[in-house]
């Protein structure tokens, strides 16, 4: 290994949007099913939660709708449900989310018409997805309808002394009857000044209207409205739009949803979902630091890549991402004609990564193998191994 000098340097972000998702789009295994006939595409989520997709959404679409969904049901991303009590009533009422390119067109028909299950409580349209900007409001509608079908199919029915919608019936209709300004089976007109809830969509019923009620207050927790504009866009539906402000307008709905006995998820989806050491193959990968070129533009780190003890081809077209512990991306290794191969027993290479931010010579982070970055398809994160810069110089990849 060469000897690195300590040094500091920084280039302007160039930035990395491409999320990494650790799922793969299969078949319809359903085509013969008359209500999912007309989906395509299909992936299976953590074993307890389908998306169904028209041919015409996009795979990034589809695996961002996968990746939150699997963040939403295993918020510490251990690659675990965190509530098994919810994944057998998901699995039992077989949940799912389809994905149709528009509303009202033949795909949606078909389905509405033949489907007569209670696992779908709400769809998505390929307009409402938005792998760039997760959750944000009116630009990306995945994580709430996501959380609709999980709270729905699943809290409603597993826990309903706290959840249940009717009226007079959980620990949730009476705090929205507080936050509504009192109890109201259709819509006031006004609502009471008290009021913090004023969903004034007559179409929702009361039931409807907690589901509602569930949504903004877990994403309020979140943090996912907690900017001037989003602010600003749902006031007229809802005011306590961040953990602060619902923690002092609304006591029981606070104490409710952080009561961790409903292990409700509380940490907001990213639209990245991939558990650490995916691949059985990493720990017979070994991967040194060659050297840190500070001289060149845009500056370059160098790693040596050495695949041990197999002969499939295991890493097709991947890359090498450098992150910091706070999961920013201070090097990727970019698309360069020869380097969009995979790696493969008995061929020792090197890979350049070029720095993409603010670079500190001494931090902690991970190197990351991603699967498919060079070939244009879906990623996802083959493996992760810890990395650490000192101050006399860089210690060797450790598998992780």
């Amino acid at each position: 290994m060469k000897k690195i000098l300590v040094l500091l340097f920084s280039i302007p972000f160039l930035g990395i949007s491409q999320n990494i998702v650790c799922f793969t789009i299969d078949p319809n295994p359903n085509s013969n099913d008359p209500a999912l006939a007309p989906f395509t595409k299909y992936v299976d989520v953590l074993g307890c939660f389908s998306i169904y997709a028209e041919s015409t959404i996009s795979d990034a679409k589809v695996l961002h709708v996968a990746a939150v969904a699997a963040e939403l049901l295993d918020n510490n991303e251990d690659g675990i449900v965190d509530d098994p009590l919810i994944k057998s009533q998901l699995i039992s009422e077989n949940a799912l989310m389809p994905i149709f390119f528009q509303d009202g067109n033949s795909a949606m028909n078909t389905f509405a018409n033949n489907y007569y299950g209670n696992g779908a409580s709400a769809v998505l349209f390929n307009d409402e997805i938005d792998p760039s900007q997760t959750g944000h409001w009116g630009n990306d509608a995945t994580v709430e309808e996501v959380i609709h079908t999980i709270n729905h199919v699943g809290h409603t029915n597993v826990y309903p002394t706290a959840f249940s919608m009717q009226p007079n019936s959980s620990l949730m209709s009476d705090a929205m009857d507080i936050a509504r300004g009192g109890q109201f089976t259709s819509i006031p007109n006004p609502y009471p000044a008290s009021a913090w809830y004023h969903y004034d969509d007559y179409t929702c019923d009361y039931e409807c209207m907690a589901i509602e009620y569930m949504y903004w207050a877990i994403v309020s927790y979140m943090g996912i409205l907690d900017d001037p504009q989003t602010a600003a866009g749902i006031a007229n539906e809802w005011e306590a739009y961040n953990a602060t402000l619902l923690q002092s307008m609304d006591v029981l709905m606070y104490a409710l949803i952080t009561d961790p006995s409903y292990k409700l998820p509380l940490l907001a989806p990213d639209g990245n979902y991939c558990p650490s050491a995916t691949s059985p193959y990493c720990d017979s990968v070994e991967i040194n630091l060659l050297s840190i070129d500070t001289l060149s533009n845009p500056k370059t780190i160098d790693f040596e890549v050495i695949p041990n003890y197999f002969t499939n081809y295991t890493f097709p077209y991947c890359g090498l991402f450098l992150l910091d512990n706070n999961g920013d991306t201070l090097a990727y290794q970019p698309l360069l004609s020869g380097n969009v191969y995979g790696i493969t027993q008995g061929l020792t290479e090197t890979r350049i990564l070029e720095a993409t931010s603010n670079f500190n010579y001494f931090f902690s982070g991970v190197l990351q193998i991603v699967n498919d970055w060079h070939s244009g398809g879906p990623t996802y994160l083959a493996c992760s191994f810890p990395i650490n810069f000192t101050p006399t110089g860089v210690n060797n990849v450790s598998k992780k």
